[in-house]
């Protein structure tokens, strides 16, 4: 997994995520690759953006796996490739679950979990990033027209959150996974 930083500028952060299934998860893993050879993708979206870590691991586990429990699953669906100007990284940006991720994000952003990042929150899918400026139109040309060739599912379900830490260059490893509540439907 590689957020919104670069590996190296995140080491002993952490970060929660849901992962990407296939083979959605995969067709974006590839595009990534692709773009960005040498990166070690892992296709997900960010709940909370790499932090530091102010309480014990087992503290935060904890509380995620409580409070996973208040939040249903949900359906994100992917919209279009854009661009951070600030930061030249590429993105597909949210056709919908993006007001489900930031009311996560809003719920889970808080006590031993809070941090105020170098940018807001914006939930999105990160398709390449540490790129030079002078590679954006070429890079952000060929991933438009290999999303425009992708036939496959355009969305994923939220049902698992996944707590991970940044322990190399561009290296994430996975701490916990916590399911969101299932519904409980009234008869």
């Amino acid at each position: 997994m590689i957020c919104c930083t670069a590996g190296g500028r995140t080491l002993g952060q952490f970060a929660l995520v849901s992962y990407i299934p296939d083979p959605l998860g995969r067709f974006l893993d590839d595009l990534r690759t692709h773009l960005t050879p040498g990166s070690k993708p892992r296709a997900h979206v960010t709940v909370l953006p790499p932090r530091p870590l102010t309480a014990e691991i087992d503290k935060t586990v904890k509380r995620l796996a409580e409070e996973s429990q208040s939040c249903p699953p949900f359906d994100v669906s992917l919209g279009d490739i854009q661009v951070f100007p600030k930061t030249n990284v590429l993105y597909l940006s949210l056709a919908r679950g993006e007001h489900e991720l930031h009311a996560l994000h809003e719920n889970l952003n808080t006590g031993q979990l809070e941090y105020d990042g170098p940018f807001p929150y914006h939930p999105h899918v990160t398709i390449a990033q540490d790129i030079s400026p002078d590679d954006v139109p070429r890079l952000l040309e060929e991933a438009r027209r290999q999303w425009a060739k992708y036939d496959g599912p355009r969305s994923f379900p939220v049902e698992i959150l996944t707590f991970v830490q940044n322990v190399a260059p561009l290296t994430w490893v996975d701490i916990a996974a916590f399911p969101l509540a299932v519904p409980v439907l009234a008869r």
